[in-house]
């Protein structure tokens, strides 16, 4: 289906409810876009229709299964590197050019590269930080992975309806993803992961266009789906919003020092607010004292500076920072079980040696 090319704002109010529903509950059913239109009072066509309305705009990014990396056995970590200004296209390039770097940004502070960068099972992701470091000439690498987490869960509120200091239960903690552990991934569940992680057809039954490739149907593909919920392998199916095109252009990394004793009460109180997207524990460094870092979002930056100003003055911390991109180098939904990952040196060190442009 195509549709007439709109702009964000163009998007109406029964839009954006729509989009927020499928943010959140995006159902698993055999029609997800009946029952979609079924709560906003729309027939199947009339969700389509707008579904791709807002493709058009830019607004929504990808719908798909959304995996939780650790609990499929892969290792990852959050790390800033420091890298000298007449460096930093080249080192963009090698970063970008590994399969396993899904975010990467510029961000406002002497640590001026933050990614994210994950290996599959076996890898030793110690060592790949390393090489990544010596390949991008950074004077400076600091890997944060996972202490603790708190949550994960990116649900925007593109119809204004939630109010600033709105609260409720994180999706995916910690001890869902430490249950996870305990089932092993088979290579059953590794087919169904590589056919169900990229962008679904907007078509009234999706799941039996994502089964036919396993020769299953949408039934078989709704209750296998539902088996690796129960299990924690798979956090849900939801819409990826675009933030930026969404009109979220001031998304902040709330950085905080907090007192060991402290962190996971801290941790759990953050987590509560809607408006936070990850709440996570991580290292600290002599350079670098914050232990729990939180993503908020708002249309202005304003309304970031309003959620951590509250944050601090219910909790008593009043040592943090707010970390803003200024540049989005590379946002993609991590590619799990794919064959770039048994070369991603080789990609890297051609990034390398492209020339600079």
């Amino acid at each position: 289906m195509t549709a007439t090319p709109v702009k964000p704002s163009e998007l109406d109010a029964t839009t954006l409810q729509l989009l927020d529903l499928m943010q959140d509950h995006y159902p698993l059913v055999e029609r997800p876009y009946e029952a979609l239109g079924e709560q906003l009072g729309l027939s199947e066509s009339e969700v389509l229709e707008r579904l791709a309305r807002a493709r058009s705009a830019g607004v929504v990014r990808q719908i798909c299964a959304i995996y939780d990396t650790k609990a499929l056995g892969y290792s990852s970590a959050l790390v800033a590197m420091r890298i000298a200004p007449e460096l930093l296209k080249r080192a963009v390039r090698v970063l970008n050019a590994h399969p396993g770097v899904s975010h990467n940004y510029r961000r406002n502070h002497e640590f001026n590269v933050w990614f994210t960068v994950a290996m599959p099972p076996g890898a030793d992701l110690d060592v790949v930080i390393q090489k990544l470091h010596e390949m991008t000439l950074a004077e400076s690498t600091r890997p944060m992975p996972t202490l603790h987490l708190f949550k994960i869960a990116v649900t925007l509120d593109l119809a204004g309806a939630r109010a600033l200091d709105a609260r409720g239960t994180p999706e995916y903690t910690e001890e869902r993803r430490i249950e996870a552990k305990r089932h092993e991934v088979t290579a059953e569940d590794i087919a169904f992961i590589r056919a169900t992680q990229n962008d679904m057809p907007d078509v009234p039954e999706p799941y039996a266009a994502l089964g036919a490739p396993l020769g299953m149907t949408g039934a078989e593909v709704i209750e296998y789906g539902k088996r690796m919920i129960e299990h924690g392998h798979l956090r849900r199916f939801a819409g990826i919003i675009n933030h930026r095109q969404a009109g979220f252009r001031a998304n902040g990394m709330a950085v905080w020092n907090v007192p060991p004793e402290q962190i996971q009460e801290f941790g759990e109180y953050v987590a509560g607010y809607r408006g936070v997207s990850h709440c996570y524990q991580r290292p600290t460094y002599p350079d670098w004292p914050y232990s729990v870092f939180s993503m908020l979002h708002n249309a202005k930056v304003t309304g970031v500076e309003e959620s951590a100003a509250a944050i601090s003055s219910a909790t008593g911390v009043t040592d943090f920072r707010i970390l803003y991109s200024t540049t989005e180098y590379k946002k993609i939904r991590l590619p799990y079980f794919v064959p770039e990952y048994d070369v991603w040196e080789s990609l890297c060190t051609a990034a390398a040696e492209e020339p600079a442009s």
